[in-house]
């Protein structure tokens, strides 16, 4: 066994005849490092996830309509996201390359600075959603049988988005200097208490009142005020190298910190508003199927998530590493953490392909006994088990390409890949091709390989190791 790892995990073989910058640990220090990074935010990505999953497995228990109308909220909440997103992902970036330059202060800076404009964007953000709930909702492809339900859960999820996105700061920071034990037991109580509530609220049970959808978006506001009072107390310890002294100075806006912030900011700003742009339109896409496919599409992208958490969890791992090791003016080893991080995510996918060509129908009875959503379920989670591997490879590398600064051209990608390619394929396959949910899913599968082809593309150039943040 020992002899197979040495194998697949030799940093000689990544670095081939480029010669190392200094002294290269040996391949078991560096495979250790790579996994103490990369299994907090592993486990808690999958987690999330699969509590999200139990989210919409309790909420399902209402019928077809609530799992419609949850998931029709999914993309506006996530647009509304789309600032702060973008924000955490410059945050980890300088945190991390700060952390290699040995640069505490600026590190702290770079948070304190990122949560006054959290909260000055938060408090615009909420007004807007909660005043063009219905609109917006309209305009995903609600109708009357999930409308109510929709608008509802929406406008509870906004008003308590303050707790999400302050939270979601300062876990960025945390996990950029590759604290990400920190964020993990953030994420798993609030989780925890998340699901608790969920089973009080939904039916009512135990004396509390059944208030059905919107039980579930109370419970995850409950669940996020928990998360940010463990983030505040993450960084209120002054032996820690995130340490926030709550002094008004700290907090007053910097021009060169936010330039800085701005610089890697606004690309991934730009990012996530194309992400935003293809998903909804997709989403909005499959809406005009009706109900019943909609709801089936909705337990498949679950299943996604899954997924999605292990390669996620891999590129929070692989931001933190090769940022930090950029810092320390070390490109080799930036390499080598990002080679080990892709070979551990293609075992866990090459498993996960194999575990849903098994499973199959069988996930989709945890959500609905219908024998057309059984029927949808068959033939989502075979496009599943091919998805999940071109797409924890593409989420490894975007996360190198994050981690170095190159936030430009991960924009690029997702507009060329999920803006354009996914609503198009997915219309043109799903309509005049009259493939239904299956054409909308071969829009996905194109999608992912053309992140895939797009992105590696990029990391064999080496481009993206000089750039300077």
């Amino acid at each position: 066994m020992n002899a197979l790892l040495s194998k697949i995990f030799c940093a000689q073989r990544v670095l081939k005849n480029t010669p190392p910058q200094g002294e290269i640990p040996d391949d078991e220090t560096l495979l250790r490092r790579t996994f103490r990074v990369a299994w907090p935010s592993t486990l808690e990505s999958f987690l999330v996830a699969l509590v999200g999953m139990v989210d919409t497995i309790m909420v399902s228990r209402l019928g077809a309509y609530a799992i419609a109308a949850v998931g029709l909220t999914t993309q506006p909440k996530f647009i509304c996201l789309a600032v702060f997103m973008s924000l955490n992902i410059a945050v980890s970036a300088l945190v991390a390359r700060r952390k290699g330059e040995g640069d505490r202060e600026g590190a702290n800076r770079v948070l304190a600075q990122s949560m006054v404009l959290t909260v000055m964007f938060a408090i615009v953000i909420t007004a807007i959603a909660i005043l063009f709930a219905e609109p917006i909702l309209r305009l995903t492809g609600s109708n009357a049988e999930t409308h109510e339900s929709a608008a509802a859960y929406f406008r509870i999820i906004s008003a308590g988005m303050i707790f999400n996105v302050m939270s979601m700061v300062i876990n960025a920071a945390q996990r950029g200097a590759g604290n990400t034990k920190i964020a993990m037991r953030t994420n798993l109580v609030s989780n925890g208490v998340n699901i608790v509530f969920n089973y009080l609220l939904i039916e009512g049970h135990f004396g509390f009142p059944r208030l059905g959808v919107a039980g579930a978006a109370v419970a995850t506001v409950i669940g996020t005020m928990v998360a940010l009072a463990m983030s505040v107390l993450s960084v209120a310890h002054p032996e820690g190298f995130l340490y926030l002294q709550f002094q008004k100075k700290r907090f007053r806006l910097e021009r060169s910190t936010l330039a800085t912030i701005a610089n890697i900011g606004s690309s991934s700003l730009a990012e996530q508003l194309f992400l935003r742009f293809g998903f909804l339109t997709y989403a909005m896409i499959v809406a005009r199927l009706g109900t019943t496919a909609f709801a089936a599409h909705q337990v498949g992208m679950n299943v996604i998530t899954i997924s999605f958490a292990f390669g996620d969890g891999l590129s929070v791992a692989s931001v933190a590493l090769v940022g930090q090791s950029l810092g320390e003016k070390r490109g080799d080893l930036a390499r080598i953490y990002l080679s080990f991080c892709q070979r551990v995510g293609l075992f866990c996918s090459l498993t996960l392909a194999v575990v849903y060509s098994v499973v199959s129908r069988d996930v989709f009875r945890l959500f609905s006994s219908e024998e057309e959503i059984l029927v949808y379920g068959e033939m989502i989670m075979r496009m599943v088990a091919l998805i999940v591997i071109m797409q924890v490879a593409q989420v490894i590398s975007s996360g190198c390409l994050r981690g170095a600064g190159d936030t430009k051209y991960v924009a690029i990608v997702s507009l060329v890949s999920v803006a354009c390619i996914r609503p198009l394929a997915g219309y043109v396959f799903t309509y005049p091709l009259g493939m239904g949910l299956f054409g909308a899913w071969i829009g996905l599968v194109l999608d992912q390989f053309m992140r895939l082809i797009l992105t590696s593309i990029r990391v064999r150039s080496g481009k993206w190791l000089n750039i300077r943040i």
